[in-house]
């Protein structure tokens, strides 16, 4: 995040917002920039993906499936607005610890005992992790303990449109996107690749929520897809997972999506018309 800090200070804070006399490595100006620049960023990823998404991706005859949600997607997106700004209080914490040194993000590939290699294995080493990560916590969150308070509202959904990726609970957004937060305080991580996968992640979240199933046939049952999150949503105790199906697996929570076997959303949705 200190890359994305330096541009905005370089081309904007610093000539155009901040007094002359506040030194741009002043704690109190790094943090007040980075929760700026989060909640910027975070509702410019949501915004316009989503809105991509839902115009050029997500099928709205999935609308009419019941139980109907009134005003749907204006709700999604409300919800989501308020909670993101409290999501990104914990969030810019952690931002603030890697611009003041604390992570293991470097700068140059030199940097890595591994060069490029080490940062093609680091992509893939926080896809896992992030992916076991994220696997556990929201199993937890669905405990009767946490469910109620925390993840129920992002259950308000049976049929949810990519809107309602980022409409969470506070408590619920951070705790899932801890991993991705983690990861680089734990394993050497190239700061650009760190913020493509930071992109990456948030249009992930989308796509599991656009109602597009298709996947190629050889990774149906590895990649966790929209599919398998739509049955998420409609039968509660599956497919936990974010990227891939190997902790469902392991976990015994794996369901094979409905939409593969004909029995998905689209089928109930032909059948009613055919009644």
């Amino acid at each position: 995040m200190d890359l994305v800090l330096e541009a905005a200070d370089r081309h904007l804070l610093t000539p155009y917002v901040y007094p002359a006399g506040w030194p741009e490595s002043e704690p109190c100006r790094q943090l007040l920039s980075l929760f700026v620049i989060t909640n910027l960023g975070a509702l410019a990823l949501y915004l316009l993906f989503g809105t991509l998404s839902y115009y050029f991706i997500f099928d709205h005859e999935l609308k009419k499936h019941p139980p109907p949600v009134e005003n749907q997607v204006s709700r999604e997106i409300a919800y989501a607005l308020r909670s993101l700004p409290w999501i990104s209080v914990p969030t810019v914490a952690l931002f603030f610890a890697e611009v003041r040194g604390y992570s293991k993000l470097y700068d140059n590939i030199e940097d890595s005992p591994y060069g490029w290699s080490g940062v093609f294995l680091s992509m893939l080493s926080f896809l896992f992790f992030t992916d076991m990560g994220i696997y556990w916590i929201h199993r937890g969150l669905h405990h009767k303990l946490f469910y109620k308070r925390f993840h129920k509202p992002h259950h308000l959904w049976k049929i949810a449109t990519p809107f309602a990726s980022h409409a969470f609970h506070p408590v619920d957004g951070f705790m899932q996107s801890l991993p991705y937060h983690v990861y680089p305080f734990l394993f050497p991580l190239h700061k650009v690749t760190y913020l493509g996968l930071y992109i990456f992640v948030n249009v992930w979240t989308i796509s599991i929520h656009d109602g597009d199933y298709r996947v190629p046939r050889l990774l149906r049952h590895v990649i966790n897809g929209s599919a398998h999150h739509t049955d998420h949503h409609l039968y509660f105790d599956y497919n936990y997972g974010q990227y891939f199906t190997l902790w469902d697996k392991i976990g015994g929570s794996y369901k094979s999506p409905t939409s593969f076997e004909g029995k998905g959303p689209h089928d109930y949705l032909r059948k009613l018309r055919e009644k």
